[in-house]
């Protein structure tokens, strides 16, 4: 019988959700909706600008626009089926359903690892070698720089999820989870996973380590160069132009940090406020910081604001 049940492929996965807090689930579905919708307006309004402006046709805002459709892709794999887990009373998705999720989710997230750091190299080279910034950063430059941040990201999503789905679950099917996360997947498995947790190391390392080690070595030089501009007013043009930037690794960072570098416990059910813990943070993560990113660069940068200012003027004088 346990030969058979190891060997019976899974069908659906339950996620658990806030089944647990079911006074929580109008709160919360309210809530993610909300930002949901600020997602969609706040980083398709900035993809637009950066397309239809003509003063936005520069590498920064080239990146800009891939991080707001990369943090839409991201939200929209996994918000809807939260939203959904809220107004049910059991959540059940598919296994197919489940590894797509899966792979979507890692792929935008190392996505966008790489693609901060692809950004503070841009800051660095407008910043420290502004006569070379044309040359160094030219199309044929930063389209591979975006292409390739897309290409690492998608690679390893590969890797995990198809190391994820070719274990084997014996039954237990319930993801204590609103989505496929994948170390929550991982606790279902019923065999060693020691290649899955090496793996995931290593990955820690590629996607959170170098890119934060290269980001901060970028910021030394930046701040060093700006440092050193004689007059006041210069200095705050040059902070301002990486201000923004600096604030969203921060955010995104010090999440991530937080939710993969901090040690696991083996008790897989572990207290009640830590399964709310454990839950909450990627939900911040996924929801939160695709929210903010719009809002903090709109808020910091005078060419998104005009720009913004111009396309509406453009739509009231077109009616």
């Amino acid at each position: 019988m346990e030969k058979s049940n190891q060997t019976s492929p899974m069908v659906e996965f339950i996620l658990l959700g806030l089944s647990a807090h079911p006074k929580l689930k109008n709160t919360f579905f309210v809530l993610i909706l909300l930002m949901y919708l600020v997602i969609l307006l706040g980083n398709g309004v900035l993809i637009l600008v950066t397309i239809l402006d003509s003063r936005l046709n520069t590498p920064m805002y080239f990146f800009l626009g891939n991080l707001s459709f990369l943090d839409i892709c991201y939200t929209t794999s996994s918000v809807p089926l939260v939203l959904n887990g809220f107004l049910t009373r059991q959540m059940t998705i598919s296994f197919s359903a489940c590894a797509m999720q899966m792979f979507l989710s890692f792929a935008m997230a190392g996505t966008e690892c790489v693609l901060l750091s692809m950004m503070a190299l841009d800051r660095y080279v407008a910043i420290c070698k502004p006569l070379r910034y044309p040359i160094v950063m030219s199309k044929a430059a930063y389209v591979p720089m975006a292409a390739g941040s897309w290409t690492i990201g998608g690679a390893a999503s590969v890797v995990h999820t198809t190391l994820t789905i070719q274990l084997p679950f014996c039954g237990n099917n319930i993801i204590n989870h609103f989505t496929c996360e994948i170390l929550a997947v991982l606790k279902l498995a019923c065999a060693d996973i020691s290649i899955n947790v090496i793996s995931m190391e290593v990955t820690n390392v590629i996607f959170l380590g170098v890119p934060v080690l290269f980001i901060s070595f970028s910021y030394v030089f930046i701040i060093a160069t700006i440092l050193r501009i004689p007059s006041a007013e210069g200095k705050k043009k040059a902070f301002s132009t990486c201000s923004a930037h600096l604030t969203v690794v921060v955010i995104f960072y010090g999440t991530l940090f937080f939710m993969y570098g901090k040690p696991k416990s083996k008790d897989s059910l572990g207290t009640d406020e830590q399964d709310l813990s454990d839950k909450l943070i990627p939900l911040f993560y996924g929801v939160v910081t695709p929210m903010l990113n719009p809002i903090i660069y709109s808020l910091r940068n005078k060419d998104v604001k005009a720009a913004v200012w111009n396309l509406v003027a453009q739509k009231k004088a077109s009616q």
